[in-house]
């Protein structure tokens, strides 16, 4: 990710039932509300003239509001490879990143280089930007970068400023799109998915999606069992934590990480020099933020406040070797003995195709809190709810607790309209995979959402760091390529062994999946 409502009427919470499990050529238009939009035929082409030729895109057209399809229509950005081996083909998988907020459509040529050369020989690879993302009609609400910025410490003397933040952030998107905000939601996304079944002419898909793509995937199997074939939900987000709880519970997994951390480190003392017992080192690191917090840290020209200390480490301390080399530079630069990095170099990041269309600035951030507020109406309207929480959480997860509690804009999104968060609660079959020591979906999320999937089997990788599994030569990848090839899943849950060092340094992870940024002003970390 990137952090019960009223029952609705009856027309919108039956419209999972509307999409036919057919192919377009054999969809009734008489009995079929949204037969305009399963007999689309995309316009396939090639999605950029820096990439293949074999990597095509398209835009296809689906409702803003499923209950009135005749209505307002947006447009959706989607994208395949499709398998060079007709013999092997299975059918279609689609794939997601997460986000929400995270664009899709260049996914296919991604991972193309990541997944084995056998699941690609069974399925197209289907990208595509959801909703309200990248070039799928994307929302923007016109927010300055300090607007965008939602990471905020609770403070007494600032929680008034902090609540006038969040209801500025959200009256300004509303203003800006309107009612268009309560549709941008996983339900409707999920009914996009189905389109996109639908047009390509398929009975059923398959899927893998990461981070937040867990959730859109669970909530698919909920919406139309009969359609989904074999999902692989990689690094899981819990259904019944949507969506303040996703974000505190980076608050809650950081806290035994940062523990693991200081028992690593003091047993390596004389390489770091940051204690000889767990104790000592925790004490560092908090003599860094009361410093920080006197007086601001200057690293790499980067003022460090202690808020900033803490907010940049929330994720850092699930790979236990940076987070050592990183205290042992912050610790450098308070004493003044720290030169400056040298500007980090290399290739620049792959940019998705962009159909000629620019998303607006602030659309990552926009699509994700219309997500996050539209899903559920769990969040409180009550401003001194968030306060009491961002106080009890800062006690019980000094890293993180009061900026995962502190308010934010659903508590003032607004909240006419839209539908019940969906429950998920079923049989289908489907793999889940998740690392022990991942920052954005910690274990105790996997398993969420795995008590939940009963027809569900779940590979946990134990020692394993980072967000994002298959595709990164895990010990669960083989599982996950036998499931996707031959449908097979394992007759229990496994847990498997990471390698000895996994826990040492993450490297680069070739997902593009999101990721906390660590300790600002450390270059290239």
């Amino acid at each position: 990710m990137r952090s019960s409502r009223i029952a609705l009427f009856s027309a919108v919470g039956t419209v999972a039932t509307l999409i036919p499990a057919l192919a377009p050529a054999t969809a009734s238009a008489a009995g079929n509300p949204l037969s305009q939009y399963v007999q689309q035929r995309p316009a396939w082409h090639r999605c950029d003239s820096a990439m293949p030729a074999a990597f095509q895109c398209a835009t296809i057209k689906v409702p803003l509001d499923y209950s009135r399809p005749n209505g307002k229509k947006l447009d959706l950005a989607i994208s395949r490879l499709k398998t060079s081996k007709k013999d092997e083909r299975r059918g279609v998988l689609l794939l997601n990143p997460g986000g929400p907020g995270g664009t899709g459509v260049d996914l296919p040529q991604l991972l193309a280089s990541e997944i084995p050369k056998s699941v690609k020989n069974k399925y197209d690879l289907i990208g595509f930007d959801p909703r309200g993302v990248g070039q799928s009609s994307p929302v923007g609400c016109g927010w300055t970068p300090d607007e965008q910025n939602w990471e905020r410490p609770y403070k007494a003397e600032t929680f008034a400023k902090d609540v006038k933040w969040a209801r500025t952030v959200a009256e300004k998107c509303n203003t800006r799109q309107g009612t268009k905000l309560r549709h941008i939601t996983t339900r409707n996304t999920a009914r996009d998915m189905d389109v996109i079944r639908a047009v390509l002419g398929e009975k059923k898909i398959s899927y893998l999606g990461y981070s937040y793509g867990t959730y859109l995937g669970a909530v698919y199997t909920q919406m139309y069992p009969g359609r989904s074939d074999r999902f692989v939900l990689d690094s899981a987000v819990d259904p019944a934590r949507i969506w303040r709880g996703m974000i505190q519970v980076w608050a809650e997994g950081s806290e035994p990480a940062f523990t693991r951390w200081t028992e690593w480190t003091a047993e390596r003392n004389s390489t770091y020099k940051l204690g000889e017992t767990p104790e000592a080192v925790r004490k560092t690191f908090y003599d860094l933020v009361a410093q920080a917090d006197r007086k601001p840290i200057d690293l790499d020209g980067t003022k460090l406040t202690g808020d900033a200390v803490r907010s940049g480490s929330r994720g850092m301390f699930f790979s236990v070797r940076e987070a050592a080399e990183s205290v042992v530079e912050l610790k450098k630069a308070a004493a003044g003995s720290r030169r400056s990095a040298a500007p980090k170099t290399g290739t620049a990041t792959p940019q998705p195709p962009t159909f000629g269309r620019a998303a607006p600035s602030d659309n990552g951030d926009a699509a994700f809190w219309s997500v996050l507020c539209a899903d559920t109406r769990n969040w409180p309207r009550d401003p001194e709810q968030y306060r009491a929480d961002a106080i009890r959480d800062k006690a019980t997860y000094p890293l993180y607790g009061d900026f995962a509690s502190n308010i934010k804009p659903c508590a003032f999104w607004k909240q006419t309209g839209g539908e019940a968060a969906t429950k998920v609660d079923n049989k289908v079959g489907a793999l889940i995979l998740q690392n022990e020591w991942d920052p954005q979906t910690p274990l105790t999320s996997g398993q969420g959402l795995r008590r939940v999937m009963k027809g569900a089997k779940m590979v946990t990788v134990a020692g394993g760091v980072g967000h994002g599994i298959y595709g990164t030569k895990s010990c669960a990848d083989k599982t996950a390529t036998t499931y996707l090839t031959t449908g097979r899943l394992p007759a229990t849950d496994l847990t498997c062994q990471a390698a000895p060092a996994a826990g040492e340094r993450t490297g680069d992870n070739p997902l593009p999946l999101p990721a906390p940024s660590g300790i600002p002003g450390l270059i290239g970390r």
